[in-house]
């Protein structure tokens, strides 16, 4: 089982996003993604979003705000994967050249015409229109095959496919 973080980072009506082409043997290769990674022993998320995002982007997050939990049975190698899922419109420093990607500013109206993974265009709705929610995505072969969601505090809101 991994623990991580996945943080949107939100400036004037843009979203920063890295777009994964520069790790070997990446399974995000070619996706763009959030930024974020895996939690460290003794480490909260809320740390480790922290942390991850200075170290991807040089920038230094304030006031993370977490919105919800997803869940990715088997994703990579077996292994079951719980992303606490963060949101952030207080920032300070100077982007960096990331380790693991490109970084850009994408305009809000056109991060769907990114090559994301499927179920982010699932849980994206959900975050831009301020819900809390968690959320299950199943994946085999990459591609996704089963997912669910639950809106809260409303948790008669359920989504499934």
């Amino acid at each position: 089982m991994k623990l991580a973080t996945l943080c949107y980072i939100h400036q004037q009506g843009r979203t920063l996003m890295l777009h994964r082409v520069k790790k070997e043997g990446d399974i995000h290769a070619n996706k763009w993604n959030g930024l974020g990674g895996k939690l460290e022993p003794g480490e909260s998320p809320e740390e480790c979003v922290i942390r991850e995002v200075e170290e991807e982007s040089g920038l230094i997050v304030h006031h993370p705000q977490l919105r919800g939990m997803l869940t990715f049975p088997r994703f990579s190698k077996g292994e079951d994967w719980y992303v606490f899922l963060f949101e952030v419109a207080s920032f300070s420093g100077q982007l960096i050249e990331s380790p693991e990607g490109d970084l850009a500013w994408i305009e809000d109206e056109q991060l769907y015409s990114l090559n994301l993974w499927p179920g982010d265009r699932i849980f994206l709705r959900y975050l831009q229109q301020g819900h809390f929610f968690s959320g299950k995505f199943v994946y085999e072969g990459g591609e996704l095959v089963d997912y669910q969601i639950y809106v809260y505090p409303e948790n008669s809101n359920h989504e499934s496919h």
